[in-house]
């Protein structure tokens, strides 16, 4: 199912209008979940960052051990040609894919002498500034380089996602606040995520647990720029439920003011404001 409307899909060398058919019953990603994406967008007729969301999605290929076809050149220039379909003003959510096609003899290793990729467009809007969220704790932790490909950006890895965020639904909560297997916080179920103490911004350190993601770092760099003290560091529930203020980091949305954490609630603070300011005011003048 399309998470978006208006899609066009490319594929094969060309554009195909809709939700268009990539992958068959047996090739590698179908039924051994070969298959790595990534994120990019297109909003206020701009597309931030896209060459490196570009550049990502072939070292998650490379660390899945699929061979990428498609420089990131080619592929900003594939993007940029589908574009034109749509009005300026209009919202995209942009999907470059790759998968395996082919297994070795046990079936299990994908081999690289053919790699599928299709890259998607999707009319999705962007969340209101007003959107928020809420967090809830959840059993479920991020894995480690040792049981999954936790450096690249795959789809094998999202079912845990999905179960920390059934979890916490559960329960009332928006999304999940999710720690690594020490039990320290990593990121959300579905983002990145930052706090704000004394004025201090604070995210916990990459740790190969999570991925360090691009809209993280802009708004890093960012906040530095206009002289606001960012810290990584290893972070607990505890420093979370102490905070004055914390926001998810994601392409999705860019910017998301979380209200809540269990029994604690927060106010959307300047430094949330002042974030989303910094990251539109550097994407509409890049």
């Amino acid at each position: 199912m399309a998470t978006g409307t208006n899609i066009r899909t490319y594929f094969n060398g060309t554009w195909h209008e809709g939700d268009a058919m990539v992958m068959r019953a047996a090739d590698h990603g179908a039924w051994l979940g070969s298959s790595v994406f990534d994120g990019a967008r297109y909003a206020q007729g701009v597309t931030p960052d896209l060459d490196a969301h570009c550049a990502r999605v072939n070292r998650s290929a490379e660390a899945m051990m699929l061979r990428p076809t498609v420089t990131t050149e080619d592929m900003v220039a594939i993007v940029e040609e589908g574009l034109k379909a749509y009005e300026p003003g209009t919202a995209v959510y942009i999907r470059p894919m790759y998968w395996g096609i082919h297994g070795d003899v046990t079936a299990i290793v994908p081999q690289q002498d053919e790699t599928g990729f299709a890259l998607c467009l999707e009319e999705i809007p962007m969340a209101p500034d007003s959107a928020t969220a809420t967090l809830g704790r959840t059993r479920f932790r991020r894995p480690v380089m040792e049981s999954s490909v936790v450096n690249a950006k795959a789809g094998c890895l999202y079912p845990n996602n999905a179960r920390m965020l059934a979890e916490v639904r559960g329960r009332g909560f928006a999304n999940a606040l999710v720690t690594d297997v020490m039990g320290n916080v990593a990121e959300t179920a579905t983002a990145n995520i930052f706090m704000v103490r004394d004025g201090v911004v604070l995210t916990p350190i990459p740790n190969g647990t999570f991925l360090s993601g691009i809209t993280r770092a802009r708004h890093m760099a960012n906040l530095r720029a206009d002289g606001i003290e960012v810290q990584e560091a290893v972070l607990t529930f505890e420093d979370f439920e102490q905070a004055d203020e914390v926001f998810m980091s994601g392409n999705m949305n860019k910017v998301t003011p979380v209200t809540g954490f269990e029994d604690k609630s927060y106010q959307i603070g300047p430094v949330t404001r002042r974030v989303r300011e910094l990251y539109w005011d550097w994407a509409l003048s890049a």
